[in-house]
């Protein structure tokens, strides 16, 4: 599944509607080149140990990735992939050699639900084949939901990674295969899910079925890569003191299907809004490169159009 960026939307979009000869053309790709570098360069990456989650969680970023923090990251999301805002995402990990902006990239978006201690007394008794059959009921209605509000459909396919609970380090892990009518291409949405005091740390990666060798082959250093410190271990759980979750390991897998069927499932909706607005208001494409649609855009897009005509 290729997600293309919001940002390359507008530019391309208005290419097709205002060029009018092969040179237009030409300046427009000229102008995508240099704010997709101007990006690029203004991204602040991490590698090694990082706190997150008000020091509840500790990365180990290895050689072959890199961090994004949380402002950094909702700012991709949000201003460049045309996502819905959310607040707790707290960072994302890419692989070292892809880059928001690019058509095939992929990563792991790192969130924290404070849900209370997850009990895991139910792991070896859920049968996954049935579950698989109730989430495609449940996703059918979602789509029904999805129809009513002019938003794509987006169909369970099944499993891509049947799950798999490891009792030991408290981590649950899974893929759902799916199908959206607005791309050719089937989606990967990878879930890991580490147990802790307090709730549970996500890493959720989403991208084209394609990529799923490429993501399980990560996977064993992904899991290696996030632990909860001292205190908001899972082992550190106090009964009587801590509140425990309503969720247990079966109803990680399966819940939250109208709201977490993927990051890039609202994109359709937004594709409908991104060409009126092209086609209303030709400025629209400069307020966003100028950095005026969001303060935080001020920090990573730091150009203007003079600067970009100055250059080419």
């Amino acid at each position: 599944m290729k997600k293309f960026p919001l940002l390359f939307i507008l530019l391309m979009g208005a290419s097709l509607i205002y060029a009018k000869d092969e040179d237009s053309i030409k300046l427009m790709e000229k102008r995508i080149a240099f704010f997709t570098d101007s990006v690029h360069k203004a991204m602040k990456w991490e590698q090694g140990s990082i706190s997150i989650s008000g020091n509840a969680v500790k990365l180990n970023i290895p050689k072959g990735f890199k961090f994004l923090n949380a402002t950094q990251s909702q700012y991709v999301l949000e201003d460049l992939w045309g996502n819905l805002e959310d607040k707790s995402v707290l960072g994302m990990i890419f692989r070292e050699n892809l880059n928001p902006l690019g058509d095939t990239t992929w990563a792991y978006i790192v969130t924290f639900e404070k849900m209370g201690f997850v009990k895991d007394n139910d792991a070896d008794d859920i049968k996954y084949d049935e579950l698989l059959k109730e989430l495609k009921e449940d996703s059918k209605k979602a789509n029904e939901e999805r129809v009513k509000q002019g938003i794509g459909r987006f169909e369970l396919i099944g499993w891509a990674q049947k799950p798999y609970y490891d009792k030991k380090n408290k981590v649950l892990h899974w893929a759902k295969e799916y199908q959206s009518e607005n791309s050719e291409e089937h989606t990967l949405n990878y879930d890991i899910r580490i147990l802790g005091r307090k709730g549970v740390l996500s890493l959720n990666a989403v991208a084209g079925i394609s990529h799923l060798p490429e993501v399980k082959s990560n996977i064993d250093q992904v899991l290696k890569m996030a632990e909860f410190t001292e205190g908001n271990k899972y082992t550190d759980f106090k009964p009587g003191t801590d509140e425990i979750a309503a969720w247990t390991i079966g109803g990680l897998v399966a819940g939250k299907v109208l709201a977490k069927v993927g990051l890039w499932a609202i994109f359709a909706k937004f594709f409908k809004l991104i060409l009126i607005g092209i086609a209303g208001v030709g400025g629209i494409i400069w307020k966003f490169i100028t950095g005026k649609r969001k303060k935080r855009e001020e920090q990573y897009t730091p150009v203007t159009k003079e600067e970009i005509d100055s250059t080419i």
